[in-house]
C-alpha cells in the first residue's frame, strides 16, 4: 500500500457529549466516534452500543452513574460490527439483545470483522486486551419484540436492510425517541462497506414514518426536535444514493473499481468531504457499492487482507 488507511491516522482523543434526548433518554457521543444510547426505566436501565471495548464502555458507564445508581439489566445490539459490540463485557447486564440475522452474521463473520476494524482503527481499540471474545447474544427475535423497564416499554425492530442486513431500532414510544444505529448519522459519512444501498432509502422512510421527535444517530450530534431528525434522514438518504449511483453507473459500462472510485469522489467529495470518517468510509463504501451494482446481493466479508487488497487497487 503507498499510504495507510485514513481511520490508522486518526489517533486524537474525541470530546464527550452525554445529552439528554428525552425524559430519561440519553445520547453519548464523541465527535464521530460510535454513539451509544441509554434508557432509563423504572427499576433498570438498557444500553444501546457496547462501544468498541472494555475500556471505552467505562466511559459510558461514567456518563450513565452521572445521572443514576440504577442497575444496567439490557444491552441492545443493533448490529455485528466490532467497534459496536466488543465493549458488551464491562456492562455486567443479564440480557444481550441482538436480531436474529446480526447473531448469524457474528457466526458468519464477526472474527473476520473484528480482525479487519482492529487493523483499521487503532484508537478505538486501545485496551482492546480485555476484550474476552465475540460478543454473544442471550435474547433474540426476529422482526420486534418489546422489552419493559418497569413500566417504560422499549419496542424493538427491524426497519430493512440498510448498514447491515440485520439492522435494529429502538423505539420509546411515551418520549417518541428512538435509537437507530448506524442507519442514521448527522454529519458523520455513512459506513456503507456491509450495507444494502438500494434498500436503504425504503428503510429510511420506515423509520421517517414512525415519526419521532428526536434521535440519537449512530455518530454525530443527538437530534432533537421534528426539523433536526428530518434534516439527519435527508442527509442520510443523499449520502447513500450519492454514493451509489455513479458507481452503479460505471459497472453498467464494464468499468472498474477505481473508475468507480474517481466517480464516486466526483459526485460525493464535494457535498460530503469535511464529515467525520469520510476518508475512513469511501474505500469501503465505493467498493460495496460497485459490487452490489454488479449483482452481488450479500456482502463479500471484510478481512484485513481483502482490506489491504482492496486499498492497494484503489492506488494504482
Amino acid at each position: 500500500m503507498s499510504k495507510a488507511f485514513a481511520s490508522a491516522g486518526d489517533l486524537t482523543e474525541k470530546t464527550i457529549s452525554f445529552d439528554e434526548i428525552g425524559p430519561g433518554l440519553y445520547a453519548f457521543t464523541a465527535e464521530g466516534d460510535p454513539n451509544t444510547g441509554v434508557i432509563v426505566g423504572d427499576n433498570s436501565v438498557m444500553i444501546v452500543e457496547a462501544q468498541a471495548t472494555p475500556r471505552l464502555a467505562r466511559k459510558v458507564i461514567e456518563c450513565v452513574r452521572s445521572v443514576t445508581d440504577k442497575p444496567i439489566s439490557h444491552l441492545m445490539l443493533t448490529h455485528y460490527h466490532a467497534v459496536r459490540v466488543l465493549g458488551a463485557s464491562a456492562y455486567g447486564a443479564g440480557q444481550i439483545i441482538m436480531s436474529e440475522t446480526a447473531r448469524a452474521m457474528v457466526a458468519e463473520r464477526g472474527q473476520e470483522d473484528w480482525e479487519s476494524e482492529f487493523a483499521r482503527f487503532p484508537r478505538l481499540f486501545e485496551g482492546h486486551e480485555e476484550i474476552p471474545g465475540l460478543t454473544w447474544p442471550t435474547t433474540t427475535f426476529s422482526e420486534a419484540m418489546t422489552v419493559y423497564l418497569g413500566n417504560r416499554r422499549v419496542d424493538i425492530f427491524c426497519p430493512g436492510r440498510a448498514h447491515t442486513a440485520g439492522d435494529a431500532v429502538v423505539w420509546v414510544p411515551d418520549a417518541e425517541v428512538m435509537f437507530t444505529g448506524d442507519i442514521v448519522e448527522y454529519h458523520s459519512a455513512c459506513y456503507c462497506g456491509d450495507g444494502h444501498l438500494r434498500d436503504w432509502g425504503g428503510t429510511l422512510d420506515v423509520i421517517a414514518d414512525v415519526g419521532p421527535k428526536a434521535i440519537a444517530p449512530g455518530r454525530g450530534d443527538a437530534l432533537v426536535g421534528p426539523e433536526m431528525v428530518t434534516a439527519a434522514i435527508e442527509n442520510t438518504r443523499d449520502f447513500v444514493a450519492s454514493t451509489y449511483a455513479p458507481a452503479a453507473r460505471v459497472a453498467a459500462r464494464g468499468g472498474s473499481l477505481k473508475d468507480a472510485w474517481d466517480a464516486v469522489r466526483a459526485a460525493c467529495d464535494p457535498k460530503f468531504a469535511d464529515y467525520a470518517i469520510y476518508e475512513h468510509c469511501l474505500p469501503f463504501n465505493v467498493s460495496r457499492a460497485y459490487d452490489e451494482a454488479r449483482g452481488i446481493d450479500t456482502p463479500r466479508i471484510w478481512t484485513a487482507q481483502r482490506d489491504a487488497e482492496m486499498w492497494a487497487a484503489l492506488q494504482e
